[in-house]
């Protein structure tokens, strides 16, 4: 009977050490893992605050995910790093997808969640006009954009609007890369040139340039640009993209519940050869045109509008279907 009760006592024992040691191997491994995703933008600008602040903030770590971030300098660039897979997503203007699905791409790029509903550009000048006119480009010179860029397509959409024909009624220079183009503009290039924060503040706090137009406020809402990932990789990874969009609801809603000094503050690591001072301007600049939409839903009247752009620019072969490049099924679920 003793042998029994020690025999027991010993199997409880061991069972007790046994749970205690696999309870501390839980507490010490990760419950988690976080997932490496790699994010490649075609620009990195305060335009995109939003994304910034969930870097930042840590959204996309609390949504398991291990983003790498890396800047194209140009939607050709991004495209191509996401059609080669050294990026799972893209974030760039909505417009190269639709150039990729007209050349024929099998694997091709389909948009999921849509950040900024404005241009982010704008047009400054060499002097003040406090009562600026469209109709004062007539006979200028200006420094725009690539050919077939949704910068150079919504500064022309604009001019057409206003009754100006591009390239006959004004002098479009379009041989300027884009981060020389403040630069040409400050030294004596032409007499207006469109321009990015933080080009546009910079040339204004050297006193060499002034915003005069904002193309954001006299376009109306364009979908700018948007997150986007091969039809592939949407469709093995519906988990990740997700959690991805997840993250960055939570750096819009961070946006639109906060002062611009807050998001300044938040965002400044991203940006560190610029001041606190400049960051909040442009901020603040870009929440007064509200640049950033509520949520990520990017909407088949936009997707329309964006086409109707493309074409007025003469860029367009044809149009394509929006429930071919476009999927709400990530944004929609966030705002559930």
């Amino acid at each position: 009977m003793k042998k029994k009760i020690i025999s027991l006592i010993i199997v409880c024992f061991i069972c007790i050490i046994t749970i205690s040691m696999a309870a501390c191997k839980q507490e010490k491994e990760p419950k988690d893992e976080l997932q490496k995703v790699h994010l490649n933008e075609v620009a990195h600008s305060i335009f995109y605050a939003p994304l910034y602040v969930a870097i930042e903030k840590g959204y996309f770590k609390e949504e398991g995910i291990d983003l790498v971030l890396k800047t194209g300098f140009g939607a050709d660039k991004t495209m191509t790093a996401v059609l080669s897979g050294d990026a799972e997503i893209g974030f760039m203007g909505s417009e190269s997808s639709i150039y990729t699905y007209n050349e024929g791409a099998k694997d091709y790029v389909v948009n999921f969640a849509q950040l900024t509903q404005r241009a982010g550009n704008f047009l400054v000048a060499r002097e003040k006009m406090s009562d600026f006119k469209w109709q004062d480009l007539k006979g200028k010179e200006i420094i725009g954009g690539r050919k077939g860029g949704m910068p150079e397509m919504v500064f022309e959409y604009i001019l057409k609007k206003n009754g100006i024909e591009p390239l006959k009624d004004v002098k479009i220079n379009q041989s300027i890369d884009f981060g020389s183009t403040a630069p040409a503009f400050a030294e004596g290039k032409a007499d207006f040139t469109i321009e990015f924060e933080p080009s546009a503040t910079l040339l204004e706090s050297e006193q060499k340039g002034y915003v005069v137009a904002s193309l954001g406020k006299d376009s109306g809402y364009v979908p700018y640009t948007a997150f986007c990932a091969k039809k592939s990789y949407i469709k093995e990874n519906r988990k990740v993209l997700q959690r991805f969009t997840n993250a960055l609801q939570k750096g819009m809603d961070y946006v639109k519940s906060h002062t611009p000094e807050e998001i300044a503050k938040v965002i400044k690591p991203q940006f560190k050869d610029s001041d606190i001072e400049t960051i909040t301007t442009i901020v603040k600049r870009y929440a007064n045109q509200e640049t950033w939409k509520e949520n990520l839903i990017f909407e088949k009247e936009s997707f329309e509008l964006l086409q109707d752009i493309l074409e007025s620019a003469g860029e367009l072969e044809k149009r394509v279907p929006y429930k071919d490049l476009v999927t709400t099924e990530f944004s929609k679920k966030t705002i559930e």
